[in-house]
């Protein structure tokens, strides 16, 4: 039904640019330069997301002197946020920012270069893309597609959401409709809860109408500038599901094909810088955010209970292991993943795991 309101929409509210798609799908080309029009699945202006998208376009365009002009457009303000994926596949657009675990109905891949639960850290994710050939399977995925795609901002590790009642047991899932999108919102239905996908516009308002109970979005910063503290104060961690959010530009393929070779550089530099610059403004940002939602708007912030966790993590790899057999690429992509996310966790626990804890020791600092 969702999917049914949101393409009467994209035929009701932007049938002008449906209209005009032979147009878009052809950038302005004028003494060497070209205009290339980015569609996202963010409000316009949100806080790191929407910004740091705007920030990719404009580092494309300074760096390449101008010869390539990205103009951004909000979800909405060209085709609504959940239709990015077919406008830049299709043609009518050039680019999308975005979270690409939003086109699992394309593929079930699609969801490990986001994030899938109990997934890769955000410096994990990086490991498996750059030096774990994640970025080649990426590659192979998009192909099928006509879409290229490049790591293009992470929100790290996020949290486990916001509920209107207290989550003690297992049991106080059941029934629950919550929004989480991508495998997250499988492993949800295992345990009984009701998973709905909405784009990040669209919460706040089914919140407060109760056509939700409770939801994730990504971390305090965020959730405090959409007001979620404004209905629930129930505010749980750690998420299961988020690991490490990256997200991604995706580049029609012939328009990436028909770069120079510089301008490919310039954009596969641009979006390394933004991944870096926007994972690195979250951690700085979120816990002033939280310090804010806890002070000042009373906000309750609890740990789930390990029995929980335990129950979810066991629900989560029997999700992961269905969605490793779905089809050839996705099981091509599960097995390389899965055999990166064993090596690299003995690791992080020997280093990044062992350290946070010795940190946390109670001693005078």
């Amino acid at each position: 039904m969702e999917k049914n309101i949101k393409r009467r929409n994209f035929l009701t509210g932007a049938a002008g640019a449906t209209l005009a798609a032979g147009t878009l799908a052809t950038p302005a080309i004028a003494s060497g330069m070209r205009e290339l029009k980015m569609v996202t699945t963010w409000p316009k202006n949100f806080p790191g997301l929407g910004t740091g998208a705007q920030r990719l376009a404009d580092d494309i365009t300074a760096m390449t002197n101008g010869e390539l002009t990205v103009k951004l457009y909000a979800a909405g303000e060209l085709v609504p946020p959940f239709e990015s994926f077919d406008a830049v596949s299709g043609g009518s657009a050039d680019m999308y920012h975005g979270a690409d675990y939003y086109w699992q109905g394309k593929s079930k891949a699609y969801n490990f270069f986001t994030a899938v639960p109990f997934g890769l850290t955000a410096n994990e994710m990086d490991a498996w893309l750059h030096w774990g050939g994640g970025q080649e399977l990426w590659d192979e995925l998009g192909a099928g597609f006509g879409i290229k795609h490049l790591a293009a901002g992470n929100t790290g590790v996020q949290m486990g959401g916001w509920f209107n009642k207290e989550i003690n047991t297992l049991e106080d899932y059941k029934g629950l409709k919550m929004r989480m999108p991508g495998l997250g919102g499988e492993v949800l239905r295992r345990i009984g809860a009701a998973a709905v996908t909405l784009p990040g516009g669209e919460i706040f308002p089914s919140l407060q109408s109760g056509a939700i109970d409770a939801t994730e979005w990504v971390g305090p910063w965020n959730d405090l500038a959409f007001g979620f503290y404004k209905i629930t104060k129930y505010y749980y961690y750690p998420g299961f599901h988020e690991p490490g959010s990256t997200l991604c530009c995706g580049i029609n393929s012939k328009v990436w094909e028909g770069l120079s070779g510089s301008h490919q550089a310039a954009v596969k530099a641009a979006a390394h810088a933004e991944n870096n610059r926007m994972l690195a403004e979250f951690n700085a940002k979120n816990g002033d955010s939280l310090d804010t939602l806890i002070n000042e708007h009373g906000v309750d912030y609890r740990k789930v209970d390990n029995s929980i966790l335990q129950a979810i993590g066991e629900a989560s790899a029997s999700v992961m292991a269905e969605v490793g057999q779905s089809d050839d690429i996705t099981a091509k992509i599960y097995k390389n993943f899965r055999e990166f996310r064993r090596k690299v966790l003995r690791w992080t626990a020997l280093s990044e795991t062992a350290y946070a804890n010795a940190r946390n020791l109670p001693f005078d600092y």
